[in-house]
């Protein structure tokens, strides 16, 4: 029954246009999409809309009731979308309000994107960016990429790479796109054990196995993976019992691949290895260590204007092999690096995201730096580390001491030589918060 003189109740056009949201009253086109599931045979429902109030809130309906040519007839039905989603989207086109959930927002992005409603696929992709945790992550990244949602799916990059052990184990991984599976796999930033990595990827193919009625033997699954995944899986970073006891077992490496790798072990292959053998980035592993140099970091206090490198030198009493190390950055922001490590001559250059990094003496804005490939450094000689930076204002270090002990190895730093060949770093304050190291055995 229609509310006589409803009208009067409702002093704003908000509250008006909202009772008509989902409203026989005034309707003069009716939409008929899928439902709920009812037996076998998929249900329909109707929702009654008004072509005015969408064509003002959207150009897609616009040129569908009011373009050359407009559709004449009163009934549209949506094969591509389910009911709550649809509803969801009128509801804001009424309203400025949407209701979102878990099982619906996927549709009303689809649907956003469709009838070019920016305002609520930035709600959608807000409320994605909310609720993203390594449980959804691959269940939202290939929408975001679809629809070209740059923030949401870098987003979603930096989950997988904070918590790739919980991302590959989620349902979701299972069932993602080859070319995604790539994506993932030839990854330098992931935090994984190698191993753990490989299980995952041999469970994916082993599934894409069953989904295709494939028997899911070794040769099969390295066919359904492709040749780059397979590559890209760092196998020569596992230790030999992991790679005996799990990688052998899933016959997805050749005879002459298995050999190669124990003549690897015994240190006895003469020609290099068709597998990248340095840890990923992002892995930090059990036996690399923090040798923090600073009694005290603070916010904002160094910058970048001067066009000269940052530079320190140090000595060790243990040879040592340098994974990386840390520098300072701040809150939400990005910095242009060209990092290099003479006596060896390793460099690394690259642009880095500052995030919240962990310190002995509290935590800092910062960001990790790793070599594609470990740095050997003997004891008693003398290395100078130099980074030339861009960006804006960073963290600082202070209370620097000359000699440090970390896990048994003393780290001895002193200034340069020439202390007007340098941004202001020294031994007492400035950049290179942390070295990331372990004992060579």
């Amino acid at each position: 029954m229609i509310e006589k003189n409803w009208q009067t109740t409702k002093p704003t056009i908000r509250e008006r246009s909202k009772h008509m949201f989902n409203n026989d009253l005034f309707s003069d086109v009716k939409f008929v999409v899928r439902g709920g599931r009812n037996g076998e045979s998929e249900s329909k429902q109707v929702i009654p809309a008004h072509k005015f109030v969408l064509s003002i809130s959207s150009p897609v309906f616009e040129a569908m009731f009011y373009g050359e040519l407009a559709e004449t007839t009163d009934s549209i039905e949506l094969p591509d979308c389910e009911y709550d989603s649809l509803l969801e989207l009128f509801r804001y086109m009424y309203s400025d309000e949407v209701i979102l959930s878990g099982s619906s927002v996927m549709g009303v992005l689809y649907l956003a994107k469709k009838y070019m409603v920016p305002s609520l696929a930035d709600k959608c992709t807000e409320y994605l960016q909310e609720n993203l945790d390594p449980s959804n992550v691959f269940s939202i990244l290939p929408s975001a990429q679809k629809y070209e949602e740059k923030n949401l799916v870098d987003r979603c990059w930096k989950v997988i790479d904070k918590h790739t052990e919980e991302a590959v184990k989620s349902d979701g991984f299972a069932t993602i796109e080859k070319s995604l599976l790539e994506a993932v796999v030839v990854r330098n930033t992931l935090s994984i054990k190698e191993v753990n990595l490989f299980k995952a990827v041999n469970l994916w193919a082993a599934n894409a196995c069953e989904r295709q009625g494939l028997t899911t033997d070794g040769e099969i699954k390295r066919r359904i993976l492709g040749e780059s995944i397979v590559k890209g899986i760092r196998f020569p970073v596992m230790k030999q019992d992991e790679f005996a006891n799990v990688v052998i077992d899933s016959k997805i490496l050749t005879p002459e691949e298995v050999f190669a790798f124990f003549k690897y072990y015994s240190s006895a292959l003469k020609s290099p290895l068709e597998f990248s053998e340095s840890l990923r980035s992002g892995f930090h592993d059990d036996n690399i260590y923090r040798c923090g140099r600073f009694q005290y970091v603070s916010g904002n206090g160094w910058g970048y204007g001067s066009g000269v490198a940052d530079r320190i030198d140090f000595t060790v009493d243990k040879d040592i092999m340098l994974h990386g190390l840390c520098l300072f950055g701040s809150e939400n922001n990005d910095y242009s690096v060209s990092l290099t490590i003479k006596e060896t001559s390793s460099h690394l250059a690259g642009t880095f995201s500052s995030e919240v990094l962990q310190h002995a003496n509290g935590n800092y804005y910062g960001f990790e730096i790793l070599f594609d490939s470990t740095v050997e450094c003997k004891k008693n000689t003398k290395y100078e580390i130099e980074a030339l930076i861009s960006g804006p204002m960073s963290w600082v270090g202070s209370g620097g001491l000359s000699a440090v002990v970390c896990s048994g190895v003393t780290f001895t730093f002193t200034d340069i030589a020439n202390i007007t060949h340098t941004n202001g770093t020294s031994v007492r304050s400035g950049q290179f918060p942390e070295i990331l190291f372990s004992v060579q055995p």
